[in-house]
């Protein structure tokens, strides 16, 4: 047996051998890429597509030249990782995932300018910046509170988490979730349950927004997308807070922004 923190026990987490999730994403790991390009192939777009999307998000999210420590929370094969790399090149980048098999095929080159793990006490406890990209609709409704204080303890003073998830309220995007092999364990999240988590733990919401408008087919209009942030209907959304200095009181207050 291998540690196993409170947060995360072994029914989700998976670091008991055997455990349900690491064995379900673990059989996906050889062929992720293509299974999720099937399962995205109705938006006309790919899996890069979104994960370029997401980290351009996060890139607007933080300060110009971020040379700070990121971890990429529930990695899975390295796509979004590499991304973020990509847009913010100064940056420390570590993944985690719970399935070994998706660590082992994360691109070599972000393993060798950042640690990728599927051990959890490897992990730091001052990241400026946490991304959890499309995770949390995988953990069950139960574990999702302590999840995200786990995930709190691991950010430094001020750091940011920055949560994507799929948006229950787009009939679209619960078509692709219903018919998607990767996601068979699914429970959706609406915003406000998000938000909930996170003022929980006493993160301070700095900002909100939906997010991914318009598939490939109406790409003309991506443009207007950001101009677009209130509007529930978008495919997704993301939630971005900030932990508090011990001595500040949360806003109470979040804004729906346009990174």
């Amino acid at each position: 047996m291998r540690y196993e923190d409170p947060a995360f026990p072994s029914g989700w987490q998976a670091e008991v051998e055997g455990g349900p999730i690491m064995s379900e994403f673990d059989r996906f790991a050889a062929n992720y890429k293509e299974v999720l390009d099937q399962s995205l192939a109705i938006t006309g777009d790919t899996g890069e597509y979104f994960a370029d999307y997401k980290a351009r998000y996060v890139a607007r999210v933080v300060s110009k030249g971020f040379s700070g420590k990121i971890l990429d929370f529930g990695c899975g094969v390295g796509l979004l990782s590499a991304f973020l790399k990509k847009y913010l090149p100064a940056s420390t980048l570590h993944g985690y995932d719970t399935s070994p098999a998706s660590i082992e095929k994360a691109d070599t080159v972000l393993g060798t300018q950042g640690m990728f793990t599927s051990e959890l006490q490897q992990l730091d406890r001052n990241y400026d910046l946490i991304v959890i990209g499309n995770v949390l609709h995988h953990v069950p409704t139960s574990r999702r509170p302590a999840a995200i204080l786990e995930l709190s303890e691991r950010l430094s003073p001020r750091g940011r988490l920055v949560v994507f998830e799929h948006n229950p309220a787009n009939p679209f995007t619960r078509w692709i979730v219903r018919h998607s092999p990767l996601d068979e364990d699914a429970v959706l999240l609406k915003p406000s349950e998000t938000r909930g988590y996170l003022h929980a733990v006493r993160l301070r919401i700095v900002q909100w927004s939906y997010t991914l408008f318009f598939p490939r087919p109406l790409a003309w209009f991506r443009s207007l997308e950001r101009l677009l942030a209130w509007c529930p209907l978008g495919a997704q959304y993301a939630v971005v807070a900030e932990k508090l200095a011990e001595n500040m009181v949360p806003s109470p207050a979040p804004s729906r922004g346009r990174p």
